[in-house]
């Protein structure tokens, strides 16, 4: 991410605490990788594990945020007397720029990879200007 990307991350502690569930168990920050073009901002984050139903995107001012939880396989066949490793909670959150229209996000949830694409607002999107000879 470079200093002229219009979307920033926050604390990811700021997300857990907002939830009683979240406060008593620690989350994951997921891996993101951000692009930005004059058409908008392309968001993929790395969620393995995680279906649709137990995923949350939500956008509030110009606060979005990402939390998850993953789904470990397990065999109803197998009584488990011992575990160690528990499903992932994921959380993420940005500020995002006024230049973008966060009511037109599309999400998509394909193998484990967010993909959230942030259309640039029509005022804000670079223009040409035509420039007269004298």
């Amino acid at each position: 991410m470079t200093d002229t990307t219009q979307i920033a991350p926050q604390n990811t502690s700021e997300v857990t605490r907002k939830s009683q569930d979240a406060a008593r168990r620690p989350s994951v920050t997921p891996s993101v990788d951000i692009v930005e073009d004059s058409h908008g901002i392309t968001l993929w984050a790395d969620l393995p594990g995680v279906p649709r139903e137990k995923l949350d995107v939500k956008v509030h001012d110009a606060r979005l945020v990402i939390e998850a939880e993953a789904e470990l396989p397990s065999s109803g066949a197998l009584r488990v007397h011992h575990t160690e490793l528990r499903a992932p909670r994921f959380a993420r959150a940005f500020t995002v720029s006024d230049d973008f229209d966060t009511a037109r996000i599309d999400a998509n949830l394909t193998n484990g990879v967010l993909t959230l694409t942030i259309p640039r607002r029509e005022e804000a999107r670079p223009r040409r200007v035509e420039v007269r000879a004298g």
